[in-house]
């Protein structure tokens, strides 16, 4: 098995983040442009980089794979944060201690439309199935983020659920979840956990 802490693809250097990481992790989400689908998700807490920092540290560490700081040069600033990492809340209501994979990307606004968002994608699927296969790759975004959703159905993930986005301050907000593969009782734990009514399942 490849070394999931650090992972090259054809552009991209995926690392575990390291404290020099800290302000341009900040930066990338304390930006407003960054969160236009989701304005009350902007950072807000100048410390919150250096605790995306620790969090990927101690989910490397217990999970063996965690969200990664992105580059597009070897040695240049990061412009993106990504990857798969299983949320503390998900082990907590999993019964079976494993939960699922979360999807996550976020990238500077100034390298958006260069397909970055994919290519990480791709290769945190992959290294999500090398590390632990049974847990399913969840991604939850909101429907009205459209480029998200093209990222999602590009990385082969379905659509599994539709339904209104509970802790948006937004209530005509619809949330969508995609999974990597056909829905199960992890599934339907994950959906409890997000305050999602099984009804909205899609299938």
């Amino acid at each position: 098995m490849s070394d999931p802490r650090h992972v090259r693809t054809a552009r991209l250097w995926l690392d575990e983040p390291v404290e020099a990481d800290a302000p341009d992790l900040l930066a990338i989400h304390a930006d407003p442009a960054s969160w236009r689908h989701f304005p009350s998700g902007v950072v807000t807490d100048p410390a919150a980089g250096a605790t995306m920092v620790a969090a990927s540290g101690r989910r490397f560490a217990r999970d063996g794979l965690a969200y990664w700081s992105v580059r597009d040069r070897a040695d240049g600033p990061v412009v993106g944060r990504g990857g798969c990492a299983v949320p503390d809340e998900a082990l907590d209501a999993d019964v079976t201690g494993r939960g699922w994979w979360n999807l996550y990307y976020r990238f500077d606004q100034r390298v958006l439309g260069r397909g970055y968002a994919t290519e990480m994608g791709e290769a945190a699927l992959r290294a999500a199935r090398e590390v632990e296969p049974g847990r399913p790759v969840l991604a939850y975004l909101v429907e009205h983020n459209v480029a998200s959703r093209r990222t999602a159905e590009r990385l082969g993930m379905r659509l599994v659920w539709r339904g209104p986005d509970a802790d948006n301050p937004d209530p005509d907000v619809v949330r969508l979840v995609f999974l990597d593969r056909a829905p199960d009782d992890v599934l339907v734990t994950a959906l409890a956990v997000e305050g999602m009514a099984a009804e909205h399942l899609v299938v």
